[in-house]
């Protein structure tokens, strides 16, 4: 709130503590009152004449009040004096003495405020009051539409606005008011929109630490960021690649961590050469002549869980880079992402020791560890076999432990966290010395940060289908009728644009109308149980001759299939418990 603003409420005091008071809280707030915790800590932001703070004391409610117009803030305190309520003399977007409270809130509460704050400071001043939020704690917003006939600062305000950073900061959103409500003082040119926000809550305390990690952490690099959406990436599209789980954990194959950290990186640093930590001139820890530097010329979809490089050059580069992707996770973001206020990690990294000799595949020495075997397994595949990117050499790599109900809610909320992890993904780089003298965009930066183009990696399926159809029939896998070459679609089964996954088991050939009826919607339990012959003999009459890639990626993102499983019935049992996790998950719409 700017000055002007400030001297208005200053100089007007007594006649708007009367004009605010002759209005009751039910009246102003209705679309709201069934949200009122039962009891907690509230914060009332521009609490002006106190009426609305006197009220929630009222509920039983410990109330902190914030007025920046001091004079507004010490007649409102004394008509308060019989609440329980703390006045603080502060401002947005700062909010200094707020903070230095240490209180996280149940109930925020900005009650005709946000038409006051400038667009340029919308998001910080956003960013501050989420943080402010304890789990399941609710923002309330109430937007003021209209022309302002005095003398104070407005600026227009929408809902859609508020999602957007709700979106970015990992927040629910949801418009109350369905209709514009008439102003209550009687102004025919004023109108009012309630919005909720709500910052979820997994009952585990894991949502706020992953906010905390995102959005207050310090960062000399953008490497936590990257952990965390690498992590994110695999807890939403491979529930198969936990190797185990306790309690406390699960654990991860540490070479399927460093592949999606690859993917990740990949555009960021060989496509755009954007500048990824704060030092113009230190490089980054996994870029090496012998891995990464030798592999600039491949794209992005070049590497992905079942890829096998049979040239020996190359599967030592991609072997190589890693191993270096590896041990920069263990000794960068997995040590120095810590629990709030301790030096306690988050995260662990295990990785086996490295030894030049090994004796033959399936000889141990007296007490050579398991790990070290696994080394072995991954080095010889590596120098006489190609490399393939299987469930043993993955996991060969090492492990990386995630915290259980960590993991849980990057499961459960990757729609609301990525979003946050991306926008702060941008705005760190934004702020970094090279960036700034090739002076990106914030679309630049995004763009950067996209996942993968379905487009790009349909068209291998496509190029298979195409060679079927030169010698057999194909059928659409949805319908059974044949396909024809120039009129059918591959559509992701589960679809891309809420569950991004490019496997080959969720890829089917389709008639261009049945695919365009299924468009972004999950095919309903009893649809996917009835193509399930027709699926099964897809799966066979096109990868039977690939089955090693196909089994691979199918038991990395499918739950409950053993890692060196062949049976394609049960791929299916998984693809069809798959299909209910993700509806409980997103509660799409059901097709067919």
């Amino acid at each position: 709130m700017n000055d002007k603003n400030i001297q208005f409420y200053t100089d007007n005091a007594h006649s708007l503590i009367a004009q605010y008071d002759q209005v009751h809280f039910e009246s102003v707030h209705k679309d709201w009152l069934s949200h009122i915790p039962a009891q907690g800590m509230v914060l009332d932001v521009g609490a002006g004449s106190g009426r609305d703070a006197r009220y929630l004391s009222d509920k039983g409610l410990s109330v902190v009040a914030v007025e920046p117009a001091e004079k507004l803030l010490d007649a409102a305190k004394a008509n308060s004096a019989n609440h329980n309520i703390h006045w603080l003399h502060d401002a947005l977007p700062e909010l200094n003495r707020v903070f230095a409270l240490q209180v996280k809130f149940d109930l925020i509460l900005l009650s005709a405020v946000w038409m006051h704050i400038a667009p340029s400071s919308r998001e910080r001043t956003f960013r501050k009051l989420s943080s402010l939020l304890k789990p399941n704690g609710k923002m309330v917003i109430s937007l003021r539409h209209g022309e302002c006939r005095d003398e104070r600062t407005m600026h227009p305000v929408s809902a859609a606005e508020l999602a957007q950073y709700a979106s970015q900061f990992g927040l629910t959103c949801q418009l109350l008011t369905q209709h514009r409500q008439p102003d209550q003082l009687g102004r025919s040119e004023v109108s009012w929109e309630t919005v909720l926000l709500t910052l979820p809550d997994d009952g585990t305390g894991a949502f706020p630490l992953i906010r905390n990690i995102v959005v207050n952490d310090s960062k000399a690099s953008t490497y936590k960021l990257a952990l965390l959406r690498t992590l994110l990436r695999i807890a939403d599209g491979h529930p198969g690649a936990v190797i185990e789980q306790t309690e406390q954990h699960v654990c991860l194959p540490l070479g399927l961590v460093a592949l999606y950290w690859l993917k990740l990186y990949k555009p960021l640093v060989d496509q755009y050469d954007m500048q990824q930590n704060s030092s113009n001139t230190k490089g980054l820890g996994f870029i090496k002549p012998a891995g990464w530097l030798q592999l600039t010329s491949f794209a992005n979809n070049d590497f992905y869980i079942g890829a096998n490089y049979q040239q020996a050059s190359i599967a030592s580069a991609v072997r190589q880079t890693l191993k270096d992707i590896a041990r920069t996770i263990r000794d960068m973001p997995a040590k120095y992402t810590t629990l709030p206020g301790t030096y306690d990690a988050v995260f662990h990294v295990d990785i086996p020791r490295t030894i030049k000799e090994m004796p033959a595949r399936y000889t141990t020495s007296p007490g050579m560890s398991d790990a070290v075997f696994n080394v072995d397994i991954a080095q010889r595949q590596s120098v006489t076999d190609g490399l393939i990117l299987d469930f043993d050499f993955l996991q060969s790599l090492g492990n990386f432990y995630v915290p259980k109900h960590i993991w849980d809610a990057l499961t459960r909320y990757s729609v609301w966290i990525e979003p946050a992890l991306i926008n702060e993904w941008a705005s760190l780089m934004a702020g970094y010395g090279k960036n700034r003298e090739r002076q990106f965009s914030k679309l630049d930066y995004l763009n950067a940060l996209t996942w993968d183009d379905p487009q790009r990696t349909t068209a291998r399926v496509r190029t298979r289908v195409n060679s079927l159809l030169a010698q057999e029939a194909v059928s659409c896998c949805w319908s059974g009728k044949p396909l024809r070459t120039m009129d059918y679609a591959i559509d992701h089964a589960f679809p891309f644009a809420r569950w991004p996954n490019n496997d080959l088991w969720n890829l089917l050939p389709a008639r261009t109308t049945i695919n365009s009826q299924k468009s972004d919607r999950l095919p309903s339990r009893i649809r996917l149980s009835k193509s399930k012959e027709l699926i099964l003999h897809w799966w066979q009459q096109a990868w039977d001759d690939n089955k090693t890639e196909f089994f691979t990626q199918a038991a990395f993102a499918l739950p409950s299939i053993q890692p060196h499983s062949e049976n394609y019935d049960d791929v299916f049992e998984a693809m069809s418990l798959q299909r209910d996790r993700i509806k409980d998950f997103q509660q799409l719409e059901d097709w067919g």
